[in-house]
């Protein structure tokens, strides 16, 4: 046989299979599963070790690009030091390429009792592609701007196009399923029946049937791989029981394939001291980790304050904090620029966060190049220190103003790190001392451009009581190991 077709053939099996559900190679090889690491529960392991999860993207939604757009954006993340991505399943038809997971029939009507093998062909390609490249996935199963019509550029999107609106399937009727031919309002406002059919909800079993099935298929996926993180939602504000019901059932299918998942709910208040987060704080024994991505919408030092707020409330109960949307770029309609999500990466890195990722543009920096530059320095700090070591120690700095400097130091004050934010201000000198309570002696110094994503070189030993000056006016981030006497 031609060898170009022996091999186009077997590719074309190989595909077929995976498509099917019924083929993928293990993600890390007999390793365990992605776990809070059991010596400082703040931070995820894979295989035993901590590991420091890193990361940035261009879509929010990978899974759905063509394979020929995929693996470029996934080998530069690799290539940037990153090892993290968010994926929603959303199917909205943003880039022209997405597709739906049910079938689509002859009348141009959706089935959903029948998948499309091309929706859940690419994410197996997904699943498969990030772990061989050691990319960690946090997936969002539902997302509510999917079943709206309120997005400018698509304003029929429920309408007109999604399989669950019963317009566009043969499914269910809309007296049957509750729902109505428009969503206009921002979802925020909850008024979508689908986020309600749950038993302690409105028990609304002719949707939640299908619901079940999607949840179901999804797992037949990812629950042979190890490198997978769940959330249940986009930034909702569904009632709890929403979240807790499919929680719930995620961890049931685990179990009943002998596998122990990792789950958390996001919620929309920017305000992470509202009632509505507490539904996860409080509750370690159903949420394992807590993604606080919304705290991103906010800037300098309450920023700052909120995560450590999130932080000592559950300092009972230590877990991964996760913020997999970091906002930020010039231009984005929230107007927060792109100093802002360097900030924002920056301040929850020294703060304690277990998983960065920057958000997709135009909302974030994505994997541009100054995204690339950031987790690039951040690796070059690991180099250095043990970042899992470190916690929050702003008191340890004296003379600074707000948003001037961020400071995490070990337990035994021997290793100190001071991230400095750019200069956006000519009168700004950044210049900060060290608190003088700090063990005697000299420390070596090692500064790290963030901007360039390289590390300036060792400075010579100085008294720790010496003042710290950036060496240049952008983000800058300085390494302090104290030296033997």
């Amino acid at each position: 046989m031609n060898r170009t077709i022996k091999h186009g053939v077997f590719d074309w099996l190989f595909r077929s299979v995976v498509c099917l559900g019924f083929f993928a190679p293990p993600a890390f090889s007999d390793e365990p599963s992605l776990r809070p690491w059991g010596k400082n529960p703040w931070y995820w392991s894979l295989g035993g070790e901590p590991v420091l999860l890193l990361g940035g993207s261009d879509d929010d939604n990978l899974f759905q690009w063509p394979k020929e757009k995929l693996i470029p954006q996934l080998d530069r993340i690799v290539a940037a030091g990153g090892n993290v991505i968010r994926n929603t399943m959303s199917d909205r038809q943003d880039g022209g390429f997405e597709v739906y997971p049910f079938r689509q029939l002859d009348n141009g009507k959706y089935d959903l009792e029948q998948w499309n093998p091309e929706y859940w062909g690419r994410f197996e390609t997904l699943l498969r592609e990030t772990a061989q490249r050691k990319i960690v996935v946090q997936i969002e199963v539902w997302d509510r701007f999917d079943l709206t019509d309120v997005r400018k550029n698509d304003p029929y999107r429920w309408e007109k196009k999604h399989p669950y609106n019963p317009r566009n399937n043969v499914n269910y009727t809309f007296e049957e399923s509750g729902f109505e031919t428009r969503y206009p309002d921002h979802p925020g406002a909850n008024k979508q029946p689908f986020f309600f059919t749950t038993p302690l909800q409105k028990n609304n079993q002719t949707v939640l049937k299908y619901q079940a099935k999607f949840v179901d298929k999804l797992l037949s996926h990812s629950l042979k791989y190890d490198h997978v993180l769940y959330c249940i939602d986009n930034e909702t504000k569904a009632e709890k029981e929403w979240a807790e019901h499919w929680a719930r059932q995620i961890k049931a299918r685990a179990r009943e394939a002998n596998r122990t998942v990792m789950v958390t709910e996001m919620w929309d208040d920017w305000d992470l001291k509202a009632e509505r987060h507490r539904r996860t704080f409080d509750h370690p024994e159903l949420y394992d980790y807590v993604d606080v991505s919304q705290n991103n919408q906010n800037q300098g030092e309450k920023h700052w304050d909120n995560f450590l707020f999130v932080r000592q409330y559950l300092a009972d109960h230590p877990r991964p904090m996760n913020t997999t949307k970091t906002y930020g770029a010039d231009g984005n309609k929230f107007g927060h620029s792109d100093q802002d999500a360097i900030e924002r990466f920056w301040r929850h890195l020294l703060a304690g966060a277990a998983s960065i990722r920057f958000h997709r543009p135009d909302s974030g920096l994505g994997i541009n190049d100054k995204a690339f530059a950031c987790i690039r320095a951040a690796r070059l700090l690991e180099n250095e220190v043990r970042v899992w070591d470190l916690e929050p120690a702003n008191e340890l700095m004296r003379f600074r103003s707000d948003n001037e400097a961020y400071l995490a130091a070990n337990k035994d004050r021997t290793t100190l790190v001071v991230y400095f934010p750019a200069e956006t201000k000519p009168s700004l000198d950044r210049d900060i001392a060290l608190n003088v309570d700090l063990p005697a002696g000299r420390y070596r110094r090692i500064w790290i451009d963030i901007d360039r994503g390289n590390r300036l070189g060792e400075f010579d030993e100085a008294p720790v009581s010496s003042r710290l000056h950036p060496p240049g006016k952008g983000n800058m981030v300085a390494i302090l190991v104290a030296t033997p006497e």
